[in-house]
């Protein structure tokens, strides 16, 4: 008894820490108190500040989008909220993935008169780097589509700059 009292006790922070998403049923809104504008995503791993969320989007963000944001997604907003991204593929997954790929679409709040240039590293790590730069030649809106993979699993954070304007969001990328 003893050892399987002991064995439960240390199996308890391996599993909290494990990094793995565990799906977790999305209650309403209404039923939890919340209010309707947008909730957590099931089964996501937020990590730093940046939390995955999904439901009606602020208005700067459906009006930056040109009112043509994809509907349904999961999505992120940066800090500042200068800049959110929609996740196509939830979760994204370490390496190169196919099928589906790792495929955000920024969107950023300010107007962008040049490309985003797209920093990232492993949170509280220098190395390995990201480096993306992309042309701001999509519309409507001011939109920049992307496919931002990671080579290592973890909590990835990312600078994103445009124009006069810089905001940073953090991103959590699970083994393929």
């Amino acid at each position: 008894m003893r050892t399987l009292i002991a064995t439960m006790i240390l199996s308890i922070p391996l599993t909290a820490c494990s990094g793995e998403a565990v799906a977790r049923p999305i209650t309403s809104p209404a039923a939890s108190g919340r209010s309707p504008a947008a909730s957590a995503v099931a089964g996501a791993v937020n990590c730093g500040s940046t939390k995955v969320v999904q439901g009606s989007i602020p208005q700067w963000l459906d009006d930056a989008g040109g009112h043509n944001n994809p509907s349904g997604l999961p999505y992120v907003i940066a800090h500042p909220d200068l800049a959110a991204g929609f996740l196509f593929a939830h979760p994204l997954r370490a390496g190169h993935p196919e099928n589906p790929a790792n495929k955000i679409l920024w969107v950023v709040r300010t107007p962008r008169t040049g490309p985003l240039t797209i920093d990232g590293h492993p949170l509280g790590a220098a190395r390995p780097t990201v480096h993306e730069m992309l042309p701001a030649n999509s519309g409507p809106g001011e939109i920049y589509p992307s496919y931002v993979d990671a080579p290592t699993a973890g909590c990835w954070q990312f600078e994103l700059q445009w124009a006069n304007s810089h905001a940073q969001v953090e991103l959590n990328y699970v083994a393929s």
